[in-house]
């Protein structure tokens, strides 16, 4: 007999079952659940939980800075919601446990600590156990546990704090000018909040919150004041026309805003020039500036007072009168003086000089005779770092007293003294791990030997061999079943440099180059890649740079000779035919990367880096590059040029010319101690500069009838990509683009399938991409990070093959590909490990709907998972 019941069969299923049904109860079992979880219940009787900071009335004040003096702000809810986690964590959290867990450990090593006597090393391990247990238990003890950690205690409403915030407001808004400003600040209640989640429990989802609190800040900034008059007191005669005469670089002007920040900036710039000329002793204590706003509404007269020494009329200007260069340091010989060597009135001391007193004189910025100046002092410093000889070096000063001091009071002596101690001679580095690229697990290991000072002018030396095995995706694509998408290939090299401290050119190059840091770099190295199955190939090459240094932050390289030869030495008939069928199914370039080449170019690079290796700074990157190779191919190499249908070891070394350009943008925002915005911008061009007449020759051996032909080809390995982790990361590396052509998989007859392939390179000539991440703290050194990437590649040439892959301006706009993802960063200081998960959102290739994210899913052809070391930018 079958139960009764009001409802039908259908209806039943309906109301009762389907995956839509239950997912709709379990979401309205979960905001039931939120609903009922209120932070307010964290608070103790008479607290208040501050919920907003609102700051009214800045027109032309810094807003930001106004609210960063805020003493308390409330619990941050994005991009985590910090309070919740915290009081998830609450829910697990047992205070008298761990107390409990603490004493009994504490207990438990004083015992084993009593029983282990007088045996001092067993008691230092029990100890440091000890040290560990407890301090393990303090933590969650004190700050709560794991999770409550990971979140945000409430922040419990503080008056005090508020009226305190009110008042360096009022202090931050004087030291601006705003002189007649004023801060108040008052804690209202919400009478009228909406909680849509509280329909789930039958409430109204509006109500007021007596134990909330909104504190708001009014500021009354008024006219701010500016400067109508700026006088100078300086009784020193010397001093006065010195400060006088930089009035050009002065930081303050007449009709400028009052700021305590560029008056104490004019006070440090006074400081530097007098210690940049000769005034050793000066300090910035001799500098004071003194307001008056009582002649006109709203204006200030400010004057600059450098007041006389404590002892004399006069500020004393020095000058150096001898500079000693102890260029062993720290060695001591008893019984045996240092041997003394003068070059250039400069006098250098070792008990053996293993180092070029010509090379070090062109480092030496301090000379006898000058005035002292601390800007030739720290370049001293410096430009001995750059050398890398030294493990430290320190220039210092002692004033001559007594008989050895000139009679006039206005002047003195200074003896300086440059300490430099040598590095290791000889330094050994290795490295071991393992990479996960492509899903394929591979182990590397490098090993360098630096030889410092090797023909005794301060030259480095470095050899450097590497081995390893790393999953690298298919260069032609998955094509059928029998291919593989990803190998294991092994990689094997070893390079050598030499680095001269000097540019090396025909004639003698000035001092003044020696402040840009200027050294010579030869280089030498070879390559071997070899793929199971597939080919093996070699790369010889060899460079010369010109590297020097505008400031601590840009850098130059000039390669005015870069030579390399690519052959390949051996491809298999399958892999080759595979090449092949795309060359001719869709004109892509891949089987010419297998040429043999010559490749002669010469590059210039312009780098600008203010940030650290943690990238913990507000800073600026910008990277310029710019290469023009094969300029000399008419002089060696005679056209047609012979292109096989098979490459062969054999044959000759081909040419192209060619011009590269691309630029690096990236920007570094640092909104709080821990959390950055940062976005990128990149782009670059290369072309052929001239077709290049060609022929074919067949497998036989012998040219092709009709063959003939004019190109514009560029090598392989100077197209331009996008994809990847450090680019457009939802997508393979090398993989996006070109355009809006889209690559479908070939059966085995060369026939087009209606399956796409998301596996073939795709090299473009002109590429445009960019990045937008926010960086926020997780807990501890786990970092995190929400990203969106947009960029594509395009051809210059026009294709009828590949349809949407030439760049138009009508169009490029709507074929940006857009990724975005969530990463995770183990921020270790010293090493930084990278996961970041990337989903298309905009697929420009697409056939149909180009809006990805519809189709959202974990396959590979959506979503890419991108293990790194380091930051992607």
């Amino acid at each position: 007999m079958k139960p009764y019941t009001l409802f039908n069969k259908a209806s039943t299923r309906g109301l009762f079952s389907g995956k839509k049904t239950r997912a709709a109860m379990g979401s309205l079992l979960l905001l039931s659940g939120l609903a009922g979880c209120s932070p307010l219940r964290l608070l103790q009787p008479g607290q208040r939980l501050l919920s907003r900071v609102k700051i009214e009335g800045v027109k032309k004040a810094d807003p930001e800075r106004l609210q960063a003096l805020a003493q308390q702000k409330p619990n941050s809810t994005f991009p985590l919601p910090k309070l919740a986690i915290y009081q998830l964590g609450r829910k697990f959290y047992n205070p008298e446990k761990l107390q409990r867990k603490l004493d009994e450990d504490r207990t438990h090593y004083d015992q084993l600590i009593q029983a282990a006597g007088t045996d001092s090393v067993e008691v230092g391990k029990l100890l440091t156990k000890r040290e560990r247990h407890t301090r393990r238990h303090q933590l969650a003890l004190d700050k709560g546990n794991a999770i409550m950690r990971i979140g945000e205690a409430p922040v419990i409403y503080d008056s005090s704090l508020t009226q305190a915030s009110a008042d360096q407001m009022a202090t931050f808004l004087k030291s601006k000018g705003f002189f007649r400003s004023g801060v108040t600040a008052t804690d209202t209640v919400p009478t009228r909040l909406f909680s849509p989640f509280r329909i789930f429990t039958f409430r109204s989802p509006f109500h007021s919150e007596p134990r909330r609190v909104t504190v708001v800040y009014r500021v009354t900034e008024n006219q701010p004041f500016h400067y109508s008059q700026l006088d100078y007191d300086i009784q020193d005669t010397a001093v006065a026309r010195r400060v006088l005469l930089s009035l050009p670089q002065s930081l303050l002007h007449i009709g400028d805003q009052y700021d305590e920040e560029a008056i104490g900036g004019e006070r440090n710039r006074i400081e530097d020039l007098l210690k940049n000329q000769g005034y050793y002793d000066f300090r910035q204590q001799y500098i004071t500036l003194e307001a008056d706003t009582s002649f006109a509404p709203t204006t200030v007269r400010l004057r600059t007072i450098i007041s006389k020494p404590t002892r004399g009329e006069h500020h004393r200007l020095y000058t150096v009168r001898r500079v000693n260069f102890i260029t062993d340091a720290g060695l001591v010989r008893f019984g045996q003086n240092r041997d003394t060597l003068i070059r250039d009135s400069v006098y250098y001391l070792a008990y053996k000089h293993k180092f070029s007193t010509r090379t070090l004189d062109r480092k030496v910025a301090v000379r006898p005779g000058e005035p002292f100046s601390q800007t030739k002092t720290q370049l001293t410093q410096r430009q001995l770092a750059n050398l890398d000889m030294f493990r430290f070096s320190t220039v210092t000063y002692r004033r001559l007293r007594g008989d050895d001091a000139p009679a006039d009071s206005t002047r003195g002596l200074l003896d300086a003294t440059i300490n430099a101690s040598p590095a290791k001679k000889y330094q050994e580095t290795s490295e071991f791990g393992g990479t996960y690229v492509a899903e394929k697990l591979g182990p590397f290991g490098n090993v360098r030997l630096k030889v410092r000072n090797v023909f005794g002018g301060a030259e480095v030396l470095e050899f450097g061999l590497r081995a390893g095995f790393e999953g690298q995706l298919n260069i032609a694509g998955q094509t059928n079943d029998d291919q593989q998408k990803s190998l294991l290939t092994t990689q094997l090299g070893a390079n050598v440099n030499l680095v001269l401290p000097q540019f090396l050119i025909p004639w003698r190059p000035n001092r003044y180059l020696n402040q840009y840091n200027p050294r010579t770099r030869f280089n030498a190295s070879y390559t071997y890649v070899q793929r199971p199955a597939q080919y093996t190939r070699t790369n010889v090459e060899g460079t010369l740079d010109y590297i020097w240094q505008r400031s601590t932050y840009h850098q130059y390289v000039l390669t005015p000779f870069d030579l390399s030869i690519v052959r390949t030495a051996a491809i298999t008939d399958p892999y080759f035919a595979l090449l092949q069928q795309l060359a001719l199914t869709q004109n892509t370039p891949v089987l010419r990367s297998f040429d043999n080449l010559f490749v002669p170019s010469f590059s210039a690079t312009s780098l600008y880096n203010s940030n650290d290796f943690n990238e913990t700074r507000d800073g600026k990157y910008l990277r310029l590059f710019a290469e023009v190779g094969g300029l000399t191919r008419n002089l060696y190499r005679k056209q047609p040029v012979v292109l096989s249908l098979r490459p062969e070891r054999s044959d000759r070394l081909k040419t192209y010319d060619f011009a590269k350009f691309t630029a690096d943008y990236r920007r570094y925002h640092k909104l709080t101690p821990q959390t950055f915005f940062v976005y990128r911008l990149a782009g670059g061009a290369v072309r052929s500069l001239t077709a290049t007449k060609t022929v074919q020759r067949g497998e036989d051996g012998k040219i092709i009838p009709n063959s003939q032909a004019s190109q514009f080809l560029v090598p392989y390995d100077k197209y331009l990509f996008a994809g990847g982790s450090s680019s457009v990361r939802a997508w393979k590396p090398r993989r996006l683009g070109t355009g809006s052509y889209t690559q479908y998989q070939r059966d085995e007859n060369g026939n087009e399938t209606s399956e796409r392939n998301y596996d073939l390179e795709q090299p473009g000539e002109l590429l445009l991409e960019g990045n937008v991440e926010y960086r926020f703290p997780i807990y501890s050194f786990i970092k995190g990070a929400l990203f969106t990437d947009f960029g594509n590649v395009w051809s210059l040439q026009k294709d009828p093959a590949r349809p949407g892959a030439q760049f138009q301006f009508d169009k490029f706009y709507r074929q940006f590909a857009v990724g975005s993802g969530f990463g995770l960063r183990l921020d270790f200081s010293f090493l930084i490990l990278r996961l970041d998960i990337a989903t298309k959102v905009y697929d420009p290739t697409a056939p149909s709907d180009k809006w990805a994210i519809r189709r959202f899913s974990l396959r590979e052809d959506q979503t890419a998972f991108n293990l790194g070391i380091g930051y992607p930018f």
